[in-house]
């Protein structure tokens, strides 16, 4: 697999998220900065230091097709990653994006790797997540996934409306707008 068809571990956090949204992304570069762009970033910066951490490790994998930082890297009885989220609570798409770091550092150490954490700033607490088969099998999937998207297939929108509120492309997307003009043109076509 060349460089170009690697996915980034972000990638498949952003998809699970909103497959829309990570279609702006990729075809039209449209991220924005928002608050809660921001906000994550700046968290990361200011992140503290103590030993046994490794900040910032990069890995890639051609037989995988992937590549990532891990956030943290602990270096005790086992490597463990650590993800970092800006929120006080952690989402699927959170634990496959972890996954997906836990099976580039399985490689590159070629040791098994099946816990990493999730570190929650905001409630400053680290949740164990386990690494199960159907994490890894969700990890190759959503890649192989994004590695068959194409400018002239839109995604549908997300399932849950909110995630807009808070997404950094909806002036790309226009949900509201995108709906209601699909809810016309729909009523058009019953009447014709």
């Amino acid at each position: 697999m060349n460089e170009s068809n690697l996915i980034g571990v972000n990638e498949i956090n952003q998809y699970i998220y909103c497959p829309r949204r990570y279609y702006y992304i990729k075809f039209y570069d449209t991220i924005e900065s928002n608050y809660y762009l921001v906000d994550g970033t700046l968290k990361h910066k200011r992140s503290s230091r103590r030993g046994g951490w490794f900040l910032e490790v990069y890995l890639k994998s051609q037989k995988l097709g992937l590549h990532g930082k891990i956030d943290v890297l602990e270096n005790g009885e086992i490597m463990t990653p650590v993800e970092r989220k800006r929120g006080k609570s952690y989402y699927i798409n959170d634990e496959i994006q972890l996954s997906a770091y836990c099976m580039l550092l399985e490689e590159a150490i070629d040791e098994s790797i099946n816990v990493g954490y999730i570190y929650l700033y905001e409630s400053k607490s680290r949740h164990l997540v386990h690494i199960t088969p159907w994490h890894r099998k969700k990890v190759l999937e959503i890649a192989e996934a994004i590695r068959n998207m194409s400018l002239d297939k839109i995604p549908d929108f997300a399932d849950n409306p909110k995630k807009c509120e808070k997404c950094s492309t909806v002036q790309y997307c226009l949900p509201k707008e995108t709906r209601m003009l699909e809810g016309e043109n729909a009523k058009e076509k019953r009447e014709a």
